[in-house]
């Protein structure tokens, strides 16, 4: 028995001669709030086959650094998972997709906790999610686009048709000008009305598509 306790004495001596260099010598640098990443992702990620808790991964698409050392290099996995997922309306209302991203893969392999959000796109709503469409109000102010385009390409073909006869050149552009405008305002009274009952698109992230993410809280990355 004494000479059990005397080993086990012995390895517990050991160990924490071992650990101490590795504690003394431990340090973390950190990455500030507002820094910017861009992850690509692994998955698909889609408000149609999609539910809320599904995991998914991405990589880092950039190197962190901090004093002229890379913390966090190009490669490192970040994970996270779909918080919640709201389905498309009538009225033209999109999905939304909510994204979360739980923590980040650190070279020595520990995973840190971190809060990104996604920035730089036309499509996020002022809560953070990704939507397929605003609603009615947007879906009018591109089928007015559409409508404009139309009338336009109509009356440039009408010019094309004789280009080189100035009178007929005219008298094709007004044509096909005032077919455009009767096309385009036929599509456009459909939609008015078609927009109303349609449901707005669902969202669909592809397989490598790259997101620009904003750090909001920060993080502290151990280094040797």
């Amino acid at each position: 028995m004494r000479l059990f306790v005397l080993i086990l004495s012995m390895l517990l001596f050991v160990n924490t001669a071992f650990a101490a260099p590795f504690n003394a010598n431990a340090k973390t640098k950190r990455i500030p709030a507002g820094t910017r990443f861009s992850l690509q992702l692994m998955n698909p990620l889609s408000t149609i086959n999609n539910a809320a808790g599904t995991e998914f991964t991405a990589i880092l698409m950039n190197d962190e650094t901090a004093d002229n050392d890379v913390i966090l290099p190009m490669g490192s996995l970040v994970r996270g998972t779909i918080r919640k997922v709201e389905p498309s309306k009538r009225m033209s209302k999109g999905a939304i997709l909510y994204l979360d991203f739980d923590h980040v893969v650190t070279p020595n392999g520990r995973q840190l906790p971190l809060t990104f959000s996604v920035t730089g796109r036309a499509d996020i709503t002022y809560d953070g999610g990704i939507t397929g469409g605003r609603g009615y109000k947007e879906a009018l102010i591109n089928n007015w686009q559409v409508t404009k385009d139309i009338v336009s390409n109509s009356t440039e073909w009408g010019g094309d048709v004789f280009d080189d006869v100035i009178v007929a050149d005219q008298l094709m552009t007004g044509i096909g000008a005032i077919g455009g405008a009767i096309g385009g305002g036929a599509y456009y009274v459909y939609d008015f009305f078609a927009d109303m009952i349609r449901k707005g698109d669902d969202v669909n992230l592809r397989k490598g598509e790259v997101l620009n993410v904003i750090l909001v809280d920060p993080v502290d990355v151990p280094v040797i």
